[in-house]
Formats: C-alpha cells, structure tokens, sequence
C-alpha cells in the first residue's frame, strides 16, 4: 500500500474515534515542499490551499546568497533582510524554525521553497474564513499540547484548540525591531507577502489564551516573525 494513504487512513481512523471533525488532508508526495538547503517540511491540503505545517528554516535565498544571521540587538534594526533563531538559541530551530523580518519576505532573491511562495493577505483570509472565520479559526491551528500537561509547547490552551485544520501552528514568539526576543510559549506571528504601508506589512498573530487570529499591520517590517508557504 502507498505510504501516504496508508497514513491517511491511520489519520481519518484517529479523528473518528477522537470526535474531531476533518478539515484537511495530509499532503501528497507531489506536494513536498524543499527549500534551498535540503530542508523537507510536512504539507497539509486544507480546502483547495496547500500550507507548509512546519515553519521555514531556509537560511539561503535561492540564489545561494545567505541570509544575514544578526544576533546583535542593535544590528538587527537596519533595514536589510535579516533572520535568527528565537533567542539566538540554534536549538530552537528544528522546532520552531527561523525568524525573518519582512524585508527577507519581499526580496527579489526569494527564501519560498520552489513551487511555493510567502502568502498574501488575501490568501491568509481564505484560509481563515475555510476555518470558521476570525473567531474561530485559531483553535482550529494551534498545535495541541501545552508545556504545563508535558505534551505540547503552548502555554495553558483554550478549549477550542484542536488542530483539526492539520496547520499545527507553533508559539514560535517573535522579536521586536529593538532586537528584543519575546513570546515564546504563547505567540504565534506569521508574516504575509503585503505590504500595509511603507513601514509596516499585513501579518497573523496567534495567542494561547483564545482562538481569535488577529489580523495586524502594527510594529514595523524589521520584526521577526515565522514564516509558513504556500503552493503556488
């Protein structure tokens, strides 16, 4: 039996005893997503999108130039694109993946695997509204567990978390244009391909304590946040 229906039926089984109802599917072998570097990452089809499930590690644009890895507090605010493990903590990485500020998302270079891309606003609300809509949508892509029950990296959980969309969003936190690292166990940041305005980007914002997505363009394009793809 091919491995990836062998999966998804030990999947479907898994939901049905569980109770949760099934909004995704895993992705197929076409639907691999690998970066520049050799990274794999999982993919999930939810609706007609198809997401990385994991969060982007990529530390080359697909030109081969590298990333700047800037660990410096004040190095980090120049305006360049820019990435670094949470903390400049490189065991973080596997996790969590890296986090880019939004001048790394709109170089022309690119750091989207190849047949994929960093998604628009537009699409990220696709998504959410496939889920249920603003309110509801988070529950429905938070990774499940919590640090306190030893199952999970969230901290405490609401009762709408299931994951059932597969998207398996991780509270990877972020790190302000000051450098400063903050929000690791209870944030999720993602960035989007648009541009608000000329200092700021359209990005989605998770929170432990609810299951609101939050859709934001405050705090400035030399944040870092997680980056997920998405088919092209």
């Amino acid at each position: 039996m091919n491995k990836q229906i062998f999966y998804s039926i030990i999947f479907l089984f898994f939901i049905s005893c569980s109770g949760i109802q099934q909004v995704f599917q895993l992705g197929s072998p076409s639907d691999i997503a690998k970066d520049i570097d050799g990274n794999i990452y999982k993919t999930v089809k939810i609706g007609n999108q198809i997401w990385m499930a994991e969060n982007l590690k990529v530390i080359h644009y697909n030109n081969g130039d590298v990333i700047p890895n800037l660990q410096d507090d004040d190095e980090w605010d120049n305006g360049n694109g820019t990435c670094c493990a949470y903390d400049n903590n490189a065991s973080n990485t596997e996790i969590y993946g890296l986090l880019y500020n939004w001048f790394t998302v709109n170089d022309i270079r690119n750091i989207a695997p190849d047949g994929w891309h960093i998604p628009t606003d537009i699409e990220w609300q696709v998504l959410i509204e496939y889920l249920g809509g603003d309110t509801l949508a988070g529950g429905k892509m938070k990774s499940l567990g919590t640090i306190e029950g030893v199952n999970g990296l969230w901290v405490g959980s609401d009762e709408g978390t299931t994951n059932e969309s597969g998207f398996s969003a991780l509270p990877g936190g972020y790190r302000y244009n000051s450098g400063v690292f903050d929000g690791i166990g209870t944030n999720a940041y993602f960035w989007s391909a648009t541009e608000s305005t000329g200092g700021t980007a359209w990005h989605r914002y998770l929170y432990h304590g609810n299951s609101v997505v939050s859709r934001y363009d405050y705090g400035w394009k030399q944040g870092g946040y997680s980056i997920r793809c998405i088919k092209d």
